[in-house]
């Protein structure tokens, strides 16, 4: 049983009255769906900025389909045309709450490139069309809300809204945003995954208590005036100050990102003994941490100062294990943030329960036969786990999911991927995924349940494995022989990200996974070569890569097959100078490596790489009047210039690689020879030049560049998108 364990569980609840409607074959979207149901009316409507998609990877259909299991009517308004109120009225008025949610990602990183370009597609629209939901969509939809029925509660959720909790730099504006709490004149957010704080929401609104008076649920931020009555308080609005206000543990110790010895110490916890020992009944000795919360600098100080943005950053960074954490106070100007200590994860029975719900699996049938992408790349794939202890700084998983692993069961797992097998139309006997936001983190978690409750450090593989992580992959690769043997399945590819480094702690892992369930091309995120930007991603070195391709290697060679590894790389991070960048790329034409797509760095909001790109600060550690400061490439010429060295082969960028080479006194790299980054300018590309010829068709044409594609007979390699959401 887990150390972290909630005092309710998920599907404890008595069913609300409205059960008696039974389970919906979709959840309505339009008042016609309603009276088939025999509905007068719903009892929560969820707004979302994605199409209706009844399937477990869906964030709308899994809050749906929970709330509906507990007994309440849930409609549906998918992307509804937010010019108006109109739309957000079509199902009537709403008997306890709106739930609004931008949708699976955030609408600025969906309608944005990382260059600020507005894009064209949008991968959870059918027909992949851009523009169907609005910027700031958890904004806009729910004033639109407020216009149709003001006195509605109003509930907001999702990505969007739970990385925007506190005041955050909004790299769109190149600005410091108050919480989106203010902007969307909202009661009540909810972060993380929202089944546990969202169920208790609904229940409490059900049973008649005031939406005003629901201030106290762990993974939920309001707005309050003052603190929570009863709570005590650490002051921490100055840099290398926090004051006390009641004599409590100072929250924040020395540098390391580790568990605080002395709060193990003052809980009573000793980490070295963890043999068994005589039971002694004693009075629970008071938590530190327990109904305390940390104030923060307020929302005028940190859109103004950096070094409090930093120190404000990391403060809620360490309060994320929800064993530990304290609560956040923030002020903005008269009013303040209320965030409640995360939630507790689920268990997994609870998990099973959740991805067990009656989903459908497929698009709603109002859009026919349009094909909806993202539902393309996922309807033949399994989720088995949720969360990651990895900790890379540019990644927002952890602030959103959590650190801790929370994993489905062998047989909720099997039974999905019957009930793909079974119910996917024209399915090929190939599962594209059985994975999660890491592949290889299925049941691992750390062995001790007292450090797992209390521990602070924001990555358990940074920079070293922590001695109480378990690296055991036996519940993973016995999943994947069981599933393997399921009836009418070909092939189960792992298509999630591996961690190569917790891997190569079990080469049986790697073998199994390299034998049985590699397509060809394996993808792994190195992000870079260089220890400048690795350490401020929290990745580790070149070292892990080289032993785990090395077992990649053999396996396949043992398995008879030619795979190949397919290696991800960000350009332009913070921590990154412009030989960094020259380095990684002579290190990939060193391995015969050609970049396709290239992804910059792009700073979602609450990210710890985007405190430091904001702050150009170390924020990784405690923020002094000496603190480290990072290089940090912005501007548009800087990050292009370093997209184009990643994309080193690449005819278009050669010219701005050769001034840069020239300026850092690397010529040398300009040439033919084996060991040069790019060659000289030849004459048909200065003809190109006099003719007024520019961009990648003029290089193209006179330089033979199509040629060289032609024949270059080694897989070239695809970046994906940021895994910022």
């Amino acid at each position: 049983m887990s150390a972290l364990k909630a005092e309710r569980g998920l599907f404890s609840y008595p069913k609300y009255w409205a059960e008696c409607y039974g389970t919906a074959p979709f959840l309505p979207t339009t008042r016609a769906e309603m009276d088939a149901l025999g509905w007068d009316s719903c009892d929560v409507i969820i707004v979302s900025g994605d199409a209706y998609v009844d399937h477990p990877s869906f964030g709308m259909a899994v809050i749906g389909r929970m709330l509906e299991s507990q007994g309440f009517r849930v409609g549906i308004i998918a992307q509804p045309d937010w010019n108006s109120k109109d739309a957000f009225m079509t199902l009537g008025k709403p008997n306890l709450f709106f739930g609004v949610t931008a949708g699976n990602m955030d609408s600025m990183i969906n309608r944005y490139t990382a260059e600020k370009r507005m894009r064209h597609d949008d991968a959870y629209t059918p027909g992949n069309v851009g523009g169907k939901r609005p910027d700031r969509a958890v904004v806009v939809y729910s004033q639109r809300c407020r216009e149709a029925y003001k006195d509605v509660p109003l509930v907001i959720g999702g990505i969007e809204a739970s990385l925007r909790r506190i005041a955050h730099y909004d790299y769109w504006q190149e600005k410091v945003r108050r919480s989106i709490l203010f902007d969307a004149k909202a009661d009540i957010l909810i972060y993380g995954n929202a089944e546990r704080p969202l169920v208790e929401v609904a229940h409490r609104i059900a049973a008649g208590e005031s939406v005003d008076s629901i201030q106290d649920i762990r993974g939920t931020a309001v707005i309050r005036k003052e603190p929570l009555p009863g709570w005590r308080g650490s002051d921490s609005t100055a840099i290398d100050k926090i004051g006390k206000i009641d004599p409590i543990p100072n929250p924040y110790g020395a540098d390391d990102v580790g568990c605080s010895k002395s709060e193990f110490k003052q809980a009573g916890i000793d980490l070295s003994v963890e043999a068994a020992k005589p039971i002694t009944i004693q009075p629970a000795r008071p938590k530190p941490w327990e109904k305390t919360y940390v104030k923060l600098p307020a929302y005028e100080q940190v859109s103004v100062n950096k070094p409090l943005y930093a120190h404000a950053s990391r403060i809620l960074h360490q309060e994320t294990n929800p064993g530990c954490a304290r609560a956040l106070f923030q002020r903005h100007g008269d009013r303040s943030i209320w965030v409640n200590p995360p939630a507790f994860p689920l268990e997994t029975e609870e998990m099973d329960g959740v991805f067990g719900l009656p989903y459908q699996r497929i698009p709603h049938p109002s859009y026919g036969d349009e094909k909806i992408p993202a539902y393309e790349m996922i309807k033949t794939s399994v989720n088995i786990m949720r969360g990651c202890f990895g900790g890379c700084s540019f990644c927002s998983i952890t602030e959103h999911e959590g650190r801790i692993i929370q994993s489905r069961s062998e047989q909720s797992i099997i039974d999905e991927i019957e009930q793909i097998r079974d119910k996917v139309p024209g399915f090929t006997g190939v599962i594209s995924d059985l994975g999660g936001p890491t592949a290889n983190m299925y049941k691992l978690r750390c062995k001790s349940k007292k450090a797992e409750s209390t521990c602070r450090r924001l990555s358990c593989v940074y920079p070293d494995i922590c001695k109480h992580m378990d690296t055991d992959h036996t519940p993973t690769i016995e999943l994947y022989k069981k599933a393997r043997d399921v009836k009418g399945i070909k092939k189960i590819l792992i298509a999630s990200g591996v961690r190569y480094d917790l891997a190569v702690e079990d080469p049986r892992y790697v073998k199994e996974l390299v034998t049985h369930h590699v397509g060809g091309y394996l993808k792994i995120a190195p992000e870079h070569t260089e220890d400048g930007p690795l350490s401020k991603m929290m990745k580790p070195g070149m070292g892990a890569y080289d032993k785990f391709k090395e077992l990649f290697d053999k396996y396949s060679k043992e398995a008879g097959k030619k795979q190949y590894l397919i290696p991800y790389f960000i350009s332009a991070h913070p921590g990154t100078k412009d030989e960094d960048m020259v380095n990684m790329a002579l290190w990939l034409k060193s391995n015969d490596f050609k970049l396709d797509q290239v992804q910059n760095f792009y700073p979602s909001p609450m990210a710890n790489a985007t405190t430091i790109y904001h702050t150009e600060m170390n924020s990784l550690r405690n923020i002094k009047n000496n603190t480290e400061q990072v290089p940090v490439p912005k501007g548009a010429r800087q990050r292009r210039l370093h997209k184009a060295i990643l994309r080193y082969h690449d005819p278009a960028g050669w010219p701005m690689i050769r001034e840069a080479l020239k300026k850092m006194g690397k010529a040398n790299l300009i040439g033919k020879g084996p060991h040069c980054l790019v060659p000289e300018e030849g004459r048909n590309e200065k003809a190109a030049k006099g003719k007024g010829r520019t961009g990648r068709a003029a290089l193209t044409r006179h330089t033979g560049f199509s040629q060289f594609k032609k024949a270059n007979t080694k897989p070239r390699v695809g970046k994906n998108k940021q895994r910022a959401t």
